[in-house]
């Protein structure tokens, strides 16, 4: 879910890769006589463990369901843990001989890390050679490619890619209180105050998670100059620049206006926000494309569940671009990194099966077709779809049309997310998105410590 100066693991790996390449058969289909490789295991039986902050519960257990149809002998148990929790969990796990086969990274320096837990992944290049060929590079999506490549090594495979800059808007309660959603600053103001005069809440943002506010701010910068915020990532422009003065100035109002729930500096975007939203207590919530899984009858019915609700009856969610906040008529960016990677233990003792279950999900056409068809990541084998004919919405009338534009608009962005900001300029973005709603820091000196900070990133 997020140029820097990265710490690369150069350790080699040859021992594993020619390993890889000998014992593994992966072409993403069963059938053949096991093959065993020397102390990791066998490459279609055993047992494999999977940790991860995403996907939620139902996704991974599609996900494990479709793989031992092909699999059967590989019994996998995934573990979920919260996002903010991972890293603690993660660390000691990983330095043990008794952590995960399988766990998940991320490109950036939020929560899961490649650039600091690539260092205990396997090499996949020669998996994913021998299920995809020599040009495997040209079937997969490049930005899952790049962002999960650390030190020359394939760390990771991506499972697919997720874009932000969308609000998704319960429709049933607009239709309810005969709303439209908004599309300029103006009418988000009106529609906040009718959903307050009714008892609604209007728009939920948890606050305190800082990759939450980076997508805003970045949805923001962009509807007053579209471009500026990942050219500052790049040091291109100076974070001093008007646009993001103006653009914190923005998100100030936001809380000034009670667009902005009240207490939403001490929320989390997950679980606080995303059960608000679930629950529907509130209409609106700034998520991005991994927010599609909802639109579904079983995803929409499990998360209305996982926000507490004792009889879930699921609702129609659809996706909406940021509000023209600025006046500029500049809507509808999105910005995407690659969801999260499956990386293999460099300590496991089954390598063999953990590396068949992330080349299976992360390169068959078998596995990302269930990828497309949950909705929770674009997929990352570029030749899949979602199959819509078997994809059960709640509406689908409404919510395919929209769903299918989403998926189309974020195929042509090129703009980044999270996967470029390091983790000391997180923490700054962090701090000055707070300070400023807070109304301890004005939006000039905001931008001058973010500058401040990344002057000092070489």
């Amino acid at each position: 879910m997020l140029g820097s100066s990265r710490t690369r693991n150069r350790s080699p790996f040859g021992t594993v890769a020619a390993l890889m390449a000998v014992g593994l058969t992966l072409a993403g289909c069963a059938g053949g006589a096991p093959a065993e490789t020397a102390d990791k295991g066998s490459v279609d039986s055993g047992n494999i463990t999977w940790w991860g902050w995403t996907p939620d519960a139902t996704p991974a257990e599609a996900y494990i369901k479709a793989f031992n149809k092909v699999y059967p002998n590989i019994k996998v148990t995934f573990k979920k843990l919260t996002i903010d929790g991972y890293d603690a969990a993660i660390r000691p796990a990983l330095a043990s001989s008794v952590g995960p086969d399988v766990f998940d990274v991320a490109p950036g320096a939020a929560n899961g890390s490649v650039d600091i837990y690539g260092v205990n992944a396997v090499d996949l290049t020669p998996a994913v050679e021998k299920a995809l060929g020599a040009d495997w590079k040209s079937k997969l999506a490049p930005i899952g490619v790049s962002s999960l490549t650390n030190g020359g090594k394939l760390a990771a495979l991506s499972v697919g890619s997720v874009f932000s800059g969308t609000v998704w808007v319960n429709k049933d309660l607009f239709d309810k209180y005969q709303l439209t959603p908004p599309k300029t600053y103006d009418e988000w103001k009106k529609v906040c105050e009718t959903f307050k005069s009714n008892n609604v809440g209007c728009f939920v943002q948890g606050a305190a998670q800082t990759a939450f506010n980076e997508d805003t701010l970045q949805a923001i910068t962009d509807n007053v100059a579209p471009g500026v915020w990942e050219k500052a990532l790049k040091g291109e422009v100076p974070w001093t620049d008007p646009a993001i003065v103006k653009a914190l100035g923005l998100w100030k109002k936001l809380f000034d206006d009670g667009i902005m729930q009240e207490g939403a500096l001490g929320m989390q975007q997950y679980p606080d926000a995303n059960n608000g939203f679930m629950s529907g207590k509130y209409a609106m919530v700034m998520m991005g494309t991994w927010y599609m899984q909802y639109s579904t009858v079983e995803g929409s019915t499990a998360a209305i569940s996982g926000a507490g609700v004792a009889d879930p009856k699921p609702f129609t969610q659809l996706p909406i671009p940021f509000p023209d906040v600025a006046g500029t008529g500049n809507v509808g960016a999105l910005y995407g990194d690659a969801d999260f990677g499956l990386a293999v233990n460099k300590r496991s003792k089954s390598i063999a099966a953990a590396t068949t279950f992330a080349t299976w999900l992360g390169t068959s056409a078998a596995g990302q077709q269930v990828v497309a068809d949950i909705l929770n990541d674009i997929p990352a084998l570029t030749s899949a779809q979602p199959n819509w004919d078997t994809v059960k919405l709640v509406n689908p009338e409404v919510q395919r049309p929209a769903l299918e534009k989403l998926i189309t608009d974020a195929g042509k962005s090129t703009e980044p997310r999270l996967a470029t900001v390091v983790a000391d300029l997180q923490t700054a973005i962090g701090v000055a998105s707070t300070t400023v709603a807070a109304g301890q820091a004005t939006p000039e000196q905001a931008a001058a410590t973010l500058q401040a900070t990344a002057s000092k990133i070489k």
